[in-house]
């Protein structure tokens, strides 16, 4: 550690980050504000790189729109841009504010939007270390695919150390049409690391390198009580439903719950939702987010990171699985339940009975904590020996 800190002092400390930091989602922006944190209490200056393209969230541009060949690339660049303009114009603004104020304060974000690679040009050489995660940055889009940003494969000199910390695939496979491309990018990187153990097969099966098993940034902290006192929010004793994709499943499980404790079900605001409102839709930003979470009698969620936190709160909670053709997309909290000996709290989303059983089953949660430490270890050590690295360059 004294030869770590000893390095830490002698060499320049900037570091960059690459992530989703800019979606108004709870999970993407709690996640970079995590990692961020982890080199900030370290006495390092790490910033975002305001990367942020207009394919993720807002569809870019068509491709050939007359050509049958591209028209499910095009559908899908149509829907995102319907769902941007929808948000603007009528999704909740106060929470749009809350989650820009998060960004601008709590993720220190600032400069001009970068929207292209080869706005990225030299980048590598305006840092000793550059890391691309968390999240699903690897989990190809319909309409781009891999993005070689995400894998800090960006044009001109490439003078930093490149990692990646916890990037998720978003499901256990990888599509054969993004093998070739993959590989390549895999090698550009010095050290890999990823978020889901099938992430390690997809790694060795196409580069043959090792990646690293990390937890989500996430993880990496015992503690969000810096957000969670800057947070107002005052409701305690309710059910907090997290669903993102769809509410088939979490809806009988949560007004199943909801009538056998007669509380109220909060569900905090989705743009991208198409279903039928479940209980009271709130709008809360990143911080309420989380005390509603802290302060909830139990949490019913489908999502990656309302697992996370519904763990780190110790609340009963259960994981209600994705139906159908979205089943893929459960591998990431399963994969997380399982290295924490806590699979049964994930409940397949067309078998709901005794739900309310099943949340009661108590949790051992000495157990889950001393797994929980030794995967914080796992991701305090990757990112301290790589850091070493970079800086002693």
């Amino acid at each position: 550690m004294c030869k770590f800190l000893g390095i830490l002092s002698m060499q320049p400390n900037r570091i960059g980050l690459f992530t989703y930091h800019f979606s108004d989602n709870f999970g993407a922006v709690l996640q970079a504000y995590a990692l961020r944190k982890w080199f900030i209490d370290r006495g390092l200056d790490a910033h975002f790189v305001n990367y942020h393209p207009r394919y993720v969230e807002e569809g870019g541009d068509f491709i050939q729109p007359f050509n049958p060949k591209y028209w499910r690339m095009n559908l899908k660049i149509l829907y995102l841009k319907l769902s941007h303009t929808k948000s603007i114009l009528l999704g909740n603004k106060e929470q749009a504010k809350r989650f820009q104020s998060f960004r601008t304060e709590m993720l220190g974000v600032e400069g001009k939007r970068l929207e292209h690679l080869h706005e990225l040009n030299d980048l590598g050489d305006k840092y000793r270390l550059v890391v691309c995660g968390s999240d699903q940055i690897w989990n190809p889009s319909e309409q781009k695919g891999l993005d070689p940003a995400y894998f800090l494969n960006f044009p001109g000199k490439q003078v930093a150390h490149r990692i990646s910390y916890a990037p998720s695939f978003g499901r256990d496979i990888l599509p054969a049409a993004f093998h070739q491309q993959a590989t390549t990018l895999f090698h550009g990187l010095s050290s890999i690391s990823v978020r889901e153990k099938s992430g390690i097969d997809i790694v060795k099966q196409l580069s043959n390198r090792s990646a690293t098993l990390v937890p989500d940034p996430t993880f990496l902290h015992d503690s969000y009580q810096e957000l969670l006192t800057i947070s107002n929010e005052q409701r305690e004793g309710h059910i907090f439903c997290y669903a993102l994709r769809t509410g088939q499943g979490i809806r009988e499980a949560c007004e199943q719950t909801a009538q056998h404790y007669n509380i109220n079900i909060l569900s905090p605001y989705n743009v991208h939702r198409r279903w039928q409102e479940i209980g009271e839709t709130v709008y809360p930003g990143p911080a309420d987010w989380l005390k509603l979470i802290a302060n909830a009698k139990c949490v019913m969620t489908n999502s990656f990171h309302g697992t996370v936190f519904a763990i780190l709160f110790k609340r009963p909670f259960l994981v209600i699985g994705l139906p159908g053709a979205k089943k893929g997309l459960n591998e990431r909290a399963k994969n997380l339940l399982a290295q924490l000996g806590l699979s049964d709290r994930f409940v397949e989303g067309d078998a709901l009975d005794n739900i309310v059983a099943r949340l009661e089953a108590p949790i051992n949660w000495a157990y889950v904590d001393e797994c929980r430490q030794k995967m914080k270890a796992a991701g305090d050590t990757f990112l301290a020996e790589e850091l070493a690295k970079a800086l002693a360059k």
